[in-house]
């Protein structure tokens, strides 16, 4: 099953969903009235029958309850939210970066293991990626290209395709031209050609803290110092912290993940997009922003990213189809701004060329107008299960847990109590058949001991049960 559409959602699926999101974030307080019958029926544009099903559909998930004429009400019994973790507060000093043994231990080994409910690995349901069409489309554009499917694809990559970018831009608040964007082969690469163009070995690159991994093992592998700022789980980034540490350290780039930050999921809000990208245009200091999780927002609006507000040519966008289309396409792009040309050069002598049928087989997608219909199914299948995965979690781990709540993507960041060592539980769960991602891995200064991240992605009964059963190892632990 690789299509979207398996998962049809009914309007009063949508409307229940959108109240128990509400509930799940704190919106919706215990004993709180929620819109009656009628307001919702008008705000939603559906008949009071629908909303009645939505209504009757959250009682029996225990969410809320009828009050004889007086309306439904949120249930004052139900457990509270966990608190969310503070503000990190990373090394402040430029570190070089040696994680590639641990890495190569706890995730190249388990990604792909099928023996491991898949809790950790940052991948996305492989039941919700558009394969099955996008395998279809890939055939259709072979027989239309004939030989040519076979030739290369030199930089910057297909025309068709970036201008579908360009296109999509808008919802991000940019206005991009073909002509400004490089295919790559995925986000990842996308990041390292910035790096390279503006670092030189040795260099320290200011970096939100916790951040992925694979951000962490490109600097390890250019000879890169990491500066860790301090990165709050709502709104991302201090720009109080990164103000100080551009006075006292001599930064040759920053580097963001601005909406839906991995692990955290917290998104940098609109005008601290705009005064992030002002501070580092004092110094002449590039930010390289990467967006690969921006479509998959929950809420009503896509969130802009930082290069909209980019008037130097200063930010470096950076993503991919990874999370949303299909990873094993590996096609991804940049706007490498003034670096251009370099990033361009960089492409030609690192890969050569972009994978030539799968650009243009994901141009053919987008110009066909599915991708939006798909995007909107997609995102609110995600924030089912980020809803489900937290109240599980929520109801499992101990009291003294905190858990992030975030408003886009698929990921969880978890505190749990001081005394649980994220790797002795990484092999405790790896023990029970399930796969986690321990916090030591989102620093490389070993700053989250006891963190883990958890991948709603694959939410299912086996995955519900799971999380049960590592509440019960933490405790065991703790």
């Amino acid at each position: 099953m690789g299509d979207v559409s398996s998962e049809t959602t009914y309007k009063y699926e949508r409307i229940a969903d959108d109240i128990d999101h509400l509930i799940e974030c704190g919106a919706l307080q215990p004993g709180d009235r929620i819109p009656s019958v009628r307001r919702m029926s008008r705000a939603r544009e559906v008949s009071i029958s629908t909303v009645l099903q939505a209504y009757y559909l959250l009682e029996a998930r225990g969410l809320i309850r009828a009050r004889p004429r007086s309306g439904f009400y949120v249930r004052s019994d139900l457990p509270s939210n966990l608190p969310e973790p503070e503000i990190s507060t990373p090394d402040p000093d430029p570190t070089q970066v040696s994680m590639r043994e641990l890495v190569s231990m706890v995730v190249l080994k388990d990604a792909t293991n099928p023996a491991l409910i898949q809790l950790g690995a940052a991948h996305p349901n492989p039941a919700l990626a558009a394969t099955e069409k996008l395998n279809r489309t890939l055939t259709v554009v072979a027989r239309r290209m004939g030989d040519e499917s076979g030739l290369y694809d030199y930089a910057p990559g297909c025309e068709a395709l970036r201008m579908q970018i360009a296109r999509q831009s808008l919802t991000a608040g940019c206005s991009l031209s073909p002509e400004d964007i490089v295919i790559t082969s995925g986000c990842s690469e996308s990041v390292s050609f910035c790096l390279r163009a503006v670092c030189d070995r040795g260099d320290t690159v200011a970096i939100e803290s916790p951040i992925c991994f694979d951000t962490l093992q490109t600097l390890e592998a250019l000879g890169l110092r990491a500066l860790e700022i301090p990165t709050h789980p709502r709104d991302g980034i201090s720009l109080e912290a990164l103000r100080f540490a551009m006075q006292h350290n001599p930064v040759s780039a920053c580097l963001v993940i601005s909406n839906f930050n991995n692990p955290l999921g917290s998104c940098i809000p609109d005008p601290k997009k705009r005064a992030l990208v002002s501070l580092l245009a004092t110094q002449e200091i590039p930010l390289i922003e990467n967006d690969i999780f921006g479509e998959l927002y929950f809420g009503d609006a896509r969130p802009s990213v930082a290069k909209a507000y980019d008037r130097q040519g200063l930010v470096m966008l950076c993503s991919s189809f990874s999370k949303t289309l299909a990873p094993g396409y590996r096609v991804g792009w940049v706007v490498p701004g003034q670096f251009l040309s370099t990033v361009r050069w960089l492409k030609y002598t690192s890969s050569l060329a972009a994978p030539t049928l799968s650009e243009h087989a994901i141009a053919e997608f987008m110009s066909s107008g599915s991708y939006a219909p798909y995007l909107r199914r997609t995102r609110r299948a995600y924030e089912r299960r980020v809803t489900s995965m937290s109240r599980a979690v929520r109801r499992a781990f101990p009291e003294e847990t905190k858990l992030t709540r975030p408003s886009g993507g698929f990921l969880l960041w978890v505190e749990l109590p001081e005394a649980v060592d994220s790797l002795v539980l990484y092999e405790r769960a790896q023990a029970a058949g399930i796969a986690i991602t321990p916090g030591y891995l989102f620093s490389a200064t070993d700053q989250y001991p006891n963190f883990i991240r958890l991948n709603a992605a694959n939410w299912s009964d086996e995955a519900e049960a799971a999380i049960d059963r590592l509440g019960q190892i933490i405790r065991q632990l703790g």
